[in-house]
């Protein structure tokens, strides 16, 4: 005959303290064998927290339960890792008790991040201008950038270079000391810099009364993070950690993860 499955200890172990927990057993044997192992071995990393009225009786297949709210699966240090929504009056088998506790697919709780300029107070300061009136070509096919109107840049094929956008690399140090290479891009011989927008929009060029001595906040998406790979440069947004300074073949110039966007650009310098 099916035994009921020993959980009453485990419940009460775990149980909240600002919650009412109450049971009562009818007929349950003293020498009913636990559920569980009797060294518990899971139960050290997770454990039920349930809030519920339990009225059970011993039957040869099916226990009766009512459950006052949902059962959840937590970790010793508060986590919540899955939970399980049972109707009133449900009557579940012993191999429903045993699901509850050991199926993985359940509905699994992921925590929701914040964007970057919310998790972060960073401050970031200018300190000198690091390169002047470069060419930044595109790796795979070495088109390069220039303007399509006053906001928007674009890739395309060029004969003669001079039609290309020059930029300088403004360098800033963040207040966090960190060991990242912050820069800011601005065409040369203007205050107009290259400004994050969202995932697969086009970059905009933003206007500046002066070269920013301190970038916070919002203006975050002046900044990117400068990584390179042998002579491939990358612009990774601050504002955006995700996404990168990308393009296709003759399109604008936007925010991308990768591909089919090519984000690897090459930099010409002295381009006076």
């Amino acid at each position: 005959m099916a035994k009921v499955p020993d959980l009453f200890e485990d419940l009460k172990n775990c149980y909240s303290e600002n919650e009412e927990y109450s049971s009562s057993i009818d007929h349950l044997s003293v020498n009913q064998k636990s559920f569980y192992d009797v060294n518990y071995g899971s139960l050290h990393e997770e454990c039920m927290d349930q809030s519920v009225s339990l009225n059970i009786s011993e039957t040869s297949k099916t226990s009766k339960l009512t459950f006052k709210e949902s059962v959840v699966i937590v970790s010793t240090n508060g986590k919540v890792l899955k939970k399980r929504r049972l109707s009133l009056n449900q009557s579940i088998t012993d191999d429903d008790l045993e699901a509850i506790v050991n199926n993985i697919e359940e509905e699994i709780i992921k925590p929701k991040l914040a964007p970057f300029s919310f998790l972060s107070n960073a401050k970031y300061n200018f300190n000198k201008t690091r390169k002047h009136q470069f060419i930044l070509n595109v790796a795979l096919n070495h088109q390069s950038i220039i303007r399509t109107n006053d906001q928007h840049l674009m890739t395309t094929a060029l004969q003669n270079l001079d039609e290309a956008v020059k930029f300088d690399m403004d360098g800033y140090i963040s207040s966090k000391d960190d060991d990242k290479d912050y820069v800011a891009l601005r065409i040369s011989k203007t205050r107009l810099y290259v400004s994050a927008q969202d995932e697969n929009q086009p970059v905009l060029l933003k206007e500046m009364p002066e070269i920013p001595k301190t970038i916070t906040g919002s203006e975050t998406n002046l900044l990117f993070f400068w990584e390179t790979q042998g002579t491939k440069s990358y612009f990774r947004s601050v504002a955006h950690p995700d996404l990168l300074i990308a393009t296709m073949q003759d399109s604008l110039v936007c925010l991308a993860t990768g591909p089919p966007f090519i984000t690897d650009f090459q930099i010409l310098e002295n381009q006076a």
